[in-house]
């Protein structure tokens, strides 16, 4: 088994490597050529015993008094989260939502193209975004298996939400990233993740409401008691 696919990186690093990601892009298309562990910290948010603890995961430590090599360690990054090849995605519900993310361009920079849109609405059904016509939900099982979709995007009123998910899972979809305001249910072996805006926002509210642990909360990632960020790693 290829070391990639053999080692266990823990969720946290996972989900930080895309921000690594991000500030190196720009990096890069900024002809930057070394970035230390302090610097990537600090465009990051974190501190920098992190940075290097995230990276020797996958067997990037840096040289001592230059740093990672920016092209390089983005890919890096890329093959790990597979952002260096083209995924197909699919948006179930096209709604104003699902409209603003067809037509972003995160997904193509992100290593993802949309294959197919759904929804049940006869108003939406074939109308264009952003190049790709939307489609009735029944003929998602078809588009899935013709363009190899493991990937599926849920942007649908709530009450709809658990339905559209199990049409993603019997269309072979493996990993599901639901918008919806809805508790949903998956098999144990595709991958959920949600996004819920309300949430986000009540976090928000409460570190207004506590200023004191926002500070303390900021403190605590970009401070490291780790002496090697002073030899330019």
């Amino acid at each position: 088994m290829p070391e990639r696919y053999a080692r266990r990186i823990p969720e946290p690093t996972v989900i930080r490597l895309p921000l690594y990601q991000r500030v190196l892009s720009v990096l890069a298309q900024d002809r930057v050529a070394t970035v230390s562990s302090a610097e990537l910290a600090e465009a990051c948010g974190v501190n920098a015993a992190k940075v290097r603890k995230d990276l020797s995961h996958f067997g990037t430590y840096g040289t001592p008094g230059t740093g990672y090599d920016v092209e390089y360690l983005l890919g890096q990054i890329k093959r790990e989260l597979g952002s260096d090849r083209q995924r197909p995605v699919v948006i179930c519900g096209m709604g104003n939502l699902g409209h603003a993310l067809a037509g972003s361009p995160g997904f193509r920079t992100g290593g993802f193209e949309v294959v197919g849109l759904f929804d049940v609405a006869p108003r939406r059904i074939g109308e264009m975004v952003a190049g790709c016509p939307i489609s009735h939900i029944s003929e998602l099982a078809g588009v899935c298996a013709s363009e190899q979709v493991s990937i599926g995007v849920v942007t649908t009123p709530p009450n709809v939400a658990q339905d559209v998910s199990d049409r993603l899972v019997a269309a072979g979809v493996t990993g599901i990233l639901n918008f919806a305001p809805a508790v949903v249910s998956v098999p144990f072996s595709v991958q959920l993740r949600q996004v819920d805006f309300s949430a986000e926002l009540q976090v928000l509210a409460f570190y207004q409401a506590h200023p004191e642990t926002a500070v303390a909360r900021r403190n605590g990632e970009r401070q490291s008691s780790d002496p090697g960020s002073r030899h330019g790693v």
